[in-house]
């Protein structure tokens, strides 16, 4: 604002941001003015303030916007600005206090964060910029699980897939399981080794609960578990954790995993379990290993039998790393014990006995007494229930009704 001599307030011979025009829309006033038309009627034809038209025309002609300058406080400060904002990895509120603290500088936080937003722009930028990282043949493994509800026997059952993928070659290699324990993570991989006939010098994995104890995100110290570190021992490959919510680094398999859902399961219904991991065989074997990958430009199967099927460590005849579990149970009223959401039959003089389950190579073994009183095969999905074990004791709706001698 500027005074005249009279002591009236004018307006700087420059329009407001709120008051853009158009130079069509300031040429379309002048002509409808010659025209004779009042501002009124100006304003209601061109969509705008009777008070806009007014100004523009005593303007004259259309001229930019002039944006009132404003003090900077934090000139000359630019690169002090981009060296705490990166240390502080983009917290323009910290960069505030030092401000204060170290230069005597009090600014608001929109202050700071104006200064900084191309600083944060190139910030996030670099966050989303990858670098692909490829592996040698038979350097690395990756492997991860992703869940899917499935239609099996006409109801929707939540199943785990397990998906390993070399890094080389990016054969895959899928198996689904009922849950994501630790012994599903222990027979995926040695399912993958048989699959592929070798083992590779590193397996990748992420932090998963069942495998990683602790992984600190700043030292990047990892505590394996004790089970895994004896597996690895037990098959001769080194361990390696992504980085804690960077589960990208093993991007190759994260692909892998929604290769599996969208393309070998999408829409499927299965009439049984087994016929689901028959689907996932024959997938793997007729479409998976051979169509172009996208990355590499070959069929995984060409590039793996060219290059890395024979850079695996050989299995050299190892036996199976042992993954039991040995569980305690109390035997339910329904003459059942429940591991893993499905219930395997008990004889019923054990309702309200507690028993040891052990669980190992696809078969789950009851015990009381020093005495295995039931074996049963175990159940891939959830809900499931056994009634009759491969013990050879008959039942009747539920209820085994002859007994082991000792009960």
């Amino acid at each position: 604002m500027v005074r005249t001599d009279g002591g009236v307030s004018l307006r700087l011979n420059a329009p407001r941001g709120d008051e853009m025009k158009t130079p069509d829309d300031v040429s379309a006033m002048a002509r409808l003015k010659g025209l004779g038309w009042g501002s009124k009627r100006i304003a209601a034809e061109l969509g705008c303030s009777r008070n806009t038209v007014k100004r523009w025309l005593q303007y004259g002609d259309w001229r930019p916007c002039v944006t009132p300058s404003r003090s900077k406080k934090l000139d000359g400060l630019s690169d002090w600005l981009a060296d705490r904002f990166r240390r502080h990895a983009g917290n323009a509120d910290v960069l505030r206090q030092e401000l204060a603290a170290e230069k005597a500088i009090h600014v608001s936080l929109r202050t700071v964060e104006r200064a900084v937003a191309p600083l944060r722009r190139e910030l996030v930028a670099e966050a989303r910029a990858t670098v692909r990282f490829e592996t040698r043949p038979g350097e690395q493994l990756q492997i991860d699980f992703g869940e899917r509800r499935v239609e099996i026997c006409g109801v929707q059952t939540k199943v785990f897939f397990f998906v390993a993928t070399l890094g080389y070659s990016r054969r895959l290699h899928v198996r689904a399981f009922g849950h994501e324990k630790q012994d599903s993570w222990f027979t995926g991989m040695e399912s993958a080794f048989q699959a592929f006939g070798g083992v590779p010098r590193e397996v990748l994995l992420d932090n998963a609960r069942a495998l990683i104890l602790h992984h600190d995100p700043s030292s990047r110290e990892v505590v394996l578990h004790p089970r895994l570190h004896a597996f690895a021992r037990h098959w001769g490959f080194r361990v390696r954790a992504c980085a804690p919510y960077r589960a990208r680094t093993k991007g190759k398999d994260e692909r892998g995993v929604g290769y599996v859902k969208k393309n070998a399961i999408a829409g499927r219904r299965f009439e049984s379990w087994a016929a689901m991991e028959a689907h996932l065989d024959a997938w793997t074997r007729d479409v998976a290993d051979l169509r172009v990958h996208g990355t590499t430009g070959e069929a995984p199967r060409h590039r793996f039998d060219r290059d890395e099927g024979g850079a695996l460590k050989p299995l050299a005849g190892l036996p199976p790393f042992t993954t039991a579990r040995d569980l305690v149970r109390c035997v339910g009223a329904d003459c059942a014990v429940a591991v893993d959401g499905n219930a395997y039959s008990v004889p019923w003089r054990l309702i309200g006995e507690r028993v040891r389950v052990t669980v190992g190579s696809e078969i789950v073994r009851v015990h009381h007494g020093g005495h295995e009183i039931a074996v049963h095969a175990e159940l891939k999905g959830r809900h499931g229930r056994v009634v009759e074990g491969l013990s050879g004791f008959p039942c009747v709706a539920g209820r085994l009704i002859i007994r082991p001698p000792w009960l």
